[in-house]
Formats: C-alpha cells, sequence, structure tokens
C-alpha cells in the first residue's frame, strides 16, 4: 500500500529531483538534454517562507550556461527550464541564473550523452 503523506509532511525537493525534471529539456541544436549536455551546474532549493503552513513549497535557483554566448537557442532553452520547474506543484518560484564561468566544454558532456551522440 503507498506512503500517504498530509501535504505538510510531504517529503522536501532534492536537487536530484531537480536535475531529474531538468532531463526533459532539450538544446534544439544538438538534441541532447541540458543535464547530459553538461550545461546544468548546479541546482539550490530553498523552503518558500511566503507558502502556506499547511502546503509548504519551495524556491529553486537553477545556475546554468551554454555552449556559446551567441547561442541562438537561448531564450528558448531559459523558457523550457522555467516552465518545465513551474510545472512541480512544490515549486514556488524558479530563478534561472546564466554564468559564463567555468565555460562550457564539450568535456563537460556525461557517458550518457556521449553515448547518444555517438562520441
Amino acid at each position: 500500500m503507498p506512503v500517504r503523506y498530509a501535504p505538510s509532511q510531504l517529503p522536501a525537493l532534492t536537487p536530484d529531483d531537480i536535475f531529474l525534471a531538468l532531463r526533459d529539456c532539450f538544446d534544439p541544436e544538438v538534441k541532447l538534454n541540458l543535464v547530459d549536455l553538461g550545461l546544468i551546474y548546479n541546482v539550490a532549493i530553498e523552503p518558500d517562507p511566503h507558502s502556506a503552513p499547511a502546503f509548504p513549497r519551495q524556491r529553486v535557483r537553477v545556475i546554468m550556461t551554454l555552449t556559446t554566448p551567441q547561442c541562438p537557442a537561448s531564450g528558448l532553452i531559459f523558457e523550457q527550464v522555467s516552465n518545465r520547474l513551474a510545472g512541480i506543484p512544490d515549486i514556488s518560484k524558479v530563478e534561472v541564473d546564466l554564468v559564463w564561468e567555468p565555460k562550457w566544454t564539450p568535456h563537460r558532456i556525461s557517458q550518457a550523452g556521449r553515448k547518444q551522440l555517438g562520441i
């Protein structure tokens, strides 16, 4: 029988939950998810002090980069990240921070990503 939680007892989101959700977001030019492509550097999760005690929610900050500063799909990529995480009921706010350091290189592509790309 599945475990049932009251809203205030729901397990908190973990960074792994966020990374898993972000695997649904793809670079439209490379056709590889952003996590395996190595564009997601970090996620930070904190309780939202403004959420109702009966339904605690969390704020999520994603720190990411792009393959190049001139990436023509940057707007689409940011929109995918924001929309995917906004669809998770436990998240009240999503903040996406773009960083250029450390610089992205193909070495950041995961083994699974390399296999999918055939490299």
